[in-house]
């Protein structure tokens, strides 16, 4: 019987990869080809209705790649899967030896800007493609649907709830993160407050309602548990019904000194229930009990209801946030951008494919602000290009392969999202219908771009059979 294989261990990331990267490795290292290259990870396109990117996922990628490495185990498994013997060798001391630059996590993105730039020997930039693409792919989409969850919210408190839907433990975790992050208060996952400190919120199920005989005797079983911070569904059965008997519950915890934390609703019109639901409180004396809502619920169903004068003073978010259901995956890629030939000098290389161009050479991207502090455009450059004026968006992160930076607590990363989110204008923030932001090349750069066109077409094409 084959043993179970704990395959989340920080030890076993390193076969977290697509097999064709190992494949590859295989071949330069057979070739020698050991020399530096640099690739960009960017996202190529924007989803529908999507107008911006909140960039997230930055500090697991380096851990990992401080961190990666073959243990014995995974030796004698790619030695059955027919690698060389010298490879495997080459893999028992594999350690990521590169530099990273990158943007900070929280910050606001456009696409085929450049996230994270990895300058390395090439194996090792290439070993480690499919971990990054897959970590900042899950948790860039995941912020940036939860920055337009947030933002829909028009202030009022975003729980994440989605983690019963979520696709498996890593994205549970991951989808925690990120939408804490991009503004939400926080989790249902417990699991995400014990790792991340991101604060965890919960109320009841149906079910606890349904075990007893009469919902009143629920509402009281439950709030003799916890008499500070008791939140009653109240739509089992009939929500105004259930209203009533929340209040009754309510005033007798003011009896004992307490105040009821809430009641919730998570199911049918939310808008006219939730008035029905405030007017009943009102006239009770129980103004201070807010009303939470769940159900189904995502930035549009959120406007519409706030559009329609909802009484709603915070909402649960699952399914639609939490697998961003709309658009599930972003457009990343992880392109080579420069080539060297082992002398220390660099040249610079692009992909031609059809709508699948890229950008050549190290480069950094510029952001402009205007007299209010708020963002007008972005400017692609060359690394190797004067600095222009516009603040510098990619930092360095990573030298010889060790962290180089201060990685910043949680909360420090949800603080810049929101003060990105803030400097970029509200038409960009637009759920429907914005107008895209401006992101140009500089003039050196579209040079580049004209003169390698030129010579891979003469040298690839008309040339490349000799």
């Amino acid at each position: 019987m084959k043993m179970s294989f704990d395959f989340q261990s920080r030890e076993n990331l390193s076969l977290f990869t697509d097999f064709y990267e190992l494949t590859m490795c295989a071949s330069y290292f057979d070739n020698g080809k050991f020399e530096p290259a640099t690739f960009d990870l960017f996202i190529r396109r924007l989803p529908p209705n999507r107008s911006y990117f909140l960039f997230a996922g930055l500090e697991q990628v380096l851990l990992y790649l401080e961190s990666v490495h073959f243990t014995g185990e995974h030796i004698e498994y790619l030695r059955k899967q027919g690698f060389a013997e010298d490879f495997l060798g080459y893999l028992r001391d594999f350690k990521f030896t590169g530099d990273v630059w990158a943007v900070p996590e929280g910050t606001v993105c456009f696409p085929n800007e450049p996230l994270i730039r990895v300058t390395a020997p090439i194996i090792e930039a290439q070993l480690v493609e499919t971990f990054l693409l897959n970590t900042v792919n899950l948790q860039t989409m995941m912020a940036s649907k939860a920055s337009r969850v947030v933002q829909a919210a028009k202030g009022k408190t975003v729980i994440e709830f989605g983690l019963r839907r979520e696709q498996g433990i890593d994205a549970g975790m991951k989808v925690a993160r990120s939408s804490f992050i991009a503004g939400c208060q926080g989790t249902s996952n417990v699991l995400a407050d014990m790792a991340y400190g991101i604060p965890v919120f919960g109320t009841m199920a149906h079910s606890f309602i349904m075990s007893y005989k009469r919902e009143i005797d629920a509402f009281r079983a439950f709030t003799k548990t916890f008499p500070t911070k008791s939140t009653l569904l109240i739509d089992t059965y009939d929500d105004m019904a259930g209203a009533e008997k929340a209040a009754v519950v309510a005033k007798e915890l003011e009896r004992k000194g307490f105040r009821l934390g809430g009641v919730r609703l998570d199911s049918g019109n939310l808008a006219e229930i939730s008035k029905k639901v405030r007017a009943l409180l009102d006239a009770k004396g129980l103004d201070y009990v807010p009303i939470f809502a769940s159900g189904d619920l995502d930035e549009y169903k959120i406007t519409e209801l706030l559009d329609e004068g909802a009484k709603i003073d915070a909402f649960g978010v699952g399914t639609k946030m939490g697998t961003s259901v709309d658009y599930p995956y972003t457009d990343v890629i992880y392109k080579l951008c420069e080539t060297s030939d082992g002398d220390g000098s660099f040249s610079p290389i692009m992909k031609l494919s059809e709508n699948k161009l890229t950008l050549p050479g190290r480069k950094q991207v510029y952001r402009f602000t205007d007299n209010q502090g708020l963002y007008f455009k972005d400017v692609i450059a060359l690394d190797s290009e004067p600095a222009m004026g516009g603040d510098p968006m990619l930092k360095k992160v990573m030298a010889n392969g060790k962290i180089c930076c201060e990685l910043p607590a949680l909360n420090e990363i949800r603080a810049a999202a929101s003060k990105n989110l803030a400097s970029l204008p509200q038409n960009y923030r637009k759920l429907v219908d914005a107008p895209q932001y401006p992101v140009t090349l500089t003039p050196t750069l579209n040079e580049l771009i004209a003169q390698l066109k030129k010579k891979i077409t003469e040298e690839e094409i008309l040339n490349g059979i000799n």
